[in-house]
């Protein structure tokens, strides 16, 4: 009897043994599984910001551009205003010039500065000279300073010559090429001191000495625009830019 109850004794404490092992074991499966979706948890709040930031950078270069976009529209439109000012100040300059200037005149100064030239159409010489007018101001500065140059050469001795030349420096004074330019300038003021473009060739000889960095001989190209041709609208610009040297 005495070892039945033992042997009761002892497989009531293995049963008990063994229901505290499979509680405990649940308890740490639990707790792993607790910080297991801990960690998922942190994972998924950590994508969840990074998204948030990225999203907020996409909105903030969407506004970037959306300025971008605004500051191009703009300086587009101010290209345009400028391009369209440009063209005006060529068509309201030629027109001016030719107003001012007597055949008779160009004639005879053109005659002074070259060799007499073979008869030409005059028809024909006008249109040539409107199409290489027309190339710059169209803003095709390389063109219409290549068309002016053969201009001169097919017309040397033409009423057209002085106003040519003149075209021809401010188209490569366009196209940046200030050396070019300058040449041409001097030829005009030169060759035709008495031509109604006289003062602007030396006011566009000046800038072409400021533009190649020689303000030495800007300066005094200015000051002989202000001597030579006082009153002239040139002169007055070339005056303003020496009181602020």
């Amino acid at each position: 009897m005495k070892k039945f109850c033992s042997l009761l004794l002892l497989v009531a404490a293995t049963g008990a043994h063994a229901g505290m092992f499979d509680d405990d074991e649940a308890r740490n499966r639990v707790t792993q599984l607790r910080t297991e979706v801990t960690a998922r948890l942190e994972r998924l709040e950590a994508a969840s910001r990074a998204q948030i930031e990225t999203a907020n950078q996409i909105e903030e270069l969407r506004s970037d551009v959306a300025k971008l976009r605004g500051q191009i529209e703009e300086l587009t439109y101010e290209l345009e205003q400028i391009n369209k000012r440009q063209k005006d100040f060529y068509v309201d300059l030629d027109n001016r010039l030719r107003k001012l200037e007597a055949p008779a005149q160009a004639t005879g100064d053109a005659a002074a500065g070259t060799a007499a030239a073979k008869p030409v159409d005059p028809a024909q010489e006008t249109r040539d000279y409107e199409a290489a007018l027309n190339l710059l101001k169209s803003g095709k500065f390389k063109d219409a300073a290549n068309a002016f140059a053969a201009f001169a050469k097919n017309y040397p001795g033409g009423n057209y010559l002085p106003a040519a030349t003149f075209w021809q420096a401010s188209s490569l004074f366009q196209a940046r090429d200030w050396r070019g330019a300058a040449e041409l300038y001097r030829d005009v003021s030169t060759r035709w001191p008495t031509d109604t473009r006289a003062p602007d060739a030396l006011l566009g000889l000046a800038n072409c000495q400021t533009e190649l960095g020689d303000t030495r001989s800007a300066r005094k190209t200015l000051e002989s625009l202000t001597a030579k041709y006082p009153g002239t609208p040139p002169a007055e610009v070339a005056r303003q830019r020496l009181a602020k040297k």
